[in-house]
């Protein structure tokens, strides 16, 4: 049987929101409450951090935390130090976004079910772009594309909108294809999170700024699972008020 663990990396520093993991949610950390829906789907959940402040609110909920190194690049980088720290034998790591409150247990299970397939490296999430969309929301550069093989693995990641649909006007785009916008959370077979961390960066990764076109290129296979589930992710002080009142709305359904 698949083993897995999930690891979420948590920085205290931040240009945008500096403390973000620390920031109280209808009177829970969002660290805590990412940390509690993870656990819903996982046994085995492990906070990845650089920062004393985290780590002593982690052990304060009774979580376990791993301190890691504050030279990290990106939060694949920490994942593989935090799973050695711990002495993990997990087959599989989950990365989860330190930045989602209300993410669904259900989005890990379906990265989970990825690894039915022997032949998954890597795998992530996707959700269908809603028809009714406009183009100007399908085009938001900090909402990447994926375009997807028959197999379910991912062909490419882009900024740009992918496919481009040459013989229909842009604002009709949205109805004539089914696109699909990228939910930022990954696994990784242990053994394949040691080799992409070693990985130089790539002409893609660096012209896209999207880290996973560096597995891509280097032959790496990314399963691909569809979500539904609609995400609260916080980058800024403008988003933790509309997570708070989202949480205030569910009646703390979520917690």
């Amino acid at each position: 049987m698949t083993k897995f663990i999930g690891i979420i990396p948590a920085r205290y520093a931040s240009s945008r929101f500096p403390g973000k993991p620390l920031a109280d949610i209808c009177g829970m950390t969002m660290i805590e409450r990412v940390y509690r829906q993870a656990s819903k789907e996982l046994d085995d959940v492990v906070v990845a951090t650089d920062d004393e402040r985290i780590a002593r609110t982690v052990e304060a909920f009774g979580g376990r935390v791993a301190m890691t190194s504050e030279s990290h690049r990106s939060g694949t980088d920490r994942c593989r130090e935090a799973y050695h720290i711990v002495g993990s034998s997990a087959d599989v790591v989950i990365n989860i976004q330190g930045d989602e409150p209300f993410i669904d247990p259900a989005q890990i299970a379906e990265l989970k079910q990825c690894f039915d397939s022997p032949a998954t490296d890597i795998a992530t999430l996707v959700r269908p772009f809603d028809a009714t969309g406009s183009y100007e929301e399908l085009a938001d550069p900090n909402r990447p594309k994926v375009v997807l093989g028959d197999d379910m693995s991912a062909l490419y990641f882009s900024r740009s909108v992918v496919p481009y649909l040459r013989n229909h006007p842009r604002e009709e785009w949205p109805r004539r294809a089914q696109y699909y916008t990228h939910v930022g959370m990954y696994a990784y077979r242990a053994d394949v999170l040691e080799s992409i961390t070693s990985l130089p960066q790539s002409t893609l990764e660096l012209a896209e700024s999207l880290e996973q076109l560096r597995w891509l290129q280097a032959g790496y296979r990314i399963r691909v699972g569809i979500t539904t589930c609609a995400t609260v992710g916080i980058d800024t002080p403008d988003d933790l008020r509309h997570a708070i009142e989202f949480c205030k709305k569910s009646n703390g359904d979520n917690a």
